[in-house]
């Protein structure tokens, strides 16, 4: 017990990285994380050593620890692939050329997104509400609203639910109801066809 208080105490002081971001209401990005040009929407969280960049997060996400989300890319159609003949600061002092190259490419993790230990996620790709990224999963490909995907390179292995209550759900926009709203709902949140139901009154 002594040991893992002792480590959790020593990772809470390396601080976090945090620039030109938004974080919504109730969201909290752990100790050791570095979050660059994002939006990040309520009640989401960012564990700890996970990198995110230019990523639009919506809310009601966990993002376990260790994962990263659009980094940077290289000119593969240049001659070499190197910083040193790229205008921008970056890891390298030595500049032989200063030519313009530094995409920013959007990423989008949807709303209620689960994405597990050590994953990932390539830039410019768009994981849907209600998705399950599986831990250690290398995301090169779009996944799907409510799927759950695992593997290098990921893959669908199912879906959370039918095809009914999966379009039910996302028709509902459940994660944009007033605090109050969820507090009464949260009691059927485990019975998702209940919760729909005390939703719309039916």
């Amino acid at each position: 017990m002594f040991s893992y208080l002792y480590f959790k105490m020593i990772g809470m002081l390396r601080g976090i990285g945090f620039k030109d971001s938004v974080l919504g209401f109730d969201s909290k990005i752990e100790p050791g994380a570095v979050v660059i040009e994002c939006a990040i929407d309520r009640h989401s969280y960012v564990g700890s050593h996970s990198t995110i960049i230019n990523t639009t997060i919506g809310s009601f996400c966990s993002i376990a620890n260790r994962v990263t989300i659009g980094c940077a890319s290289h000119p593969m159609h240049f001659v070499s692939t190197s910083p040193v003949f790229l205008s921008h600061t970056d890891s390298v002092k030595t500049k032989y050329a200063r030519h313009e190259y530094l995409p920013k490419i959007r990423t989008y993790i949807g709303n209620d997104v689960w994405i597990g230990e050590g994953v990932f996620i390539k830039a410019g790709i768009r994981v849907g509400t209600g998705a399950v990224v599986g831990m250690g999963a290398v995301v090169t490909k779009d996944v799907p609203e409510y799927a759950i995907v695992a593997g290098n390179p990921a893959k669908v292995l199912r879906y959370r639910f039918d095809q009914k209550l999966i379009a039910e759900l996302l028709a509902s926009e459940w994660w944009m109801l007033p605090t109050d709203r969820l507090t009464e709902l949260g009691e059927y949140i485990n019975e998702p066809s209940v919760f729909l139901e005390k939703l719309t009154g039916e």
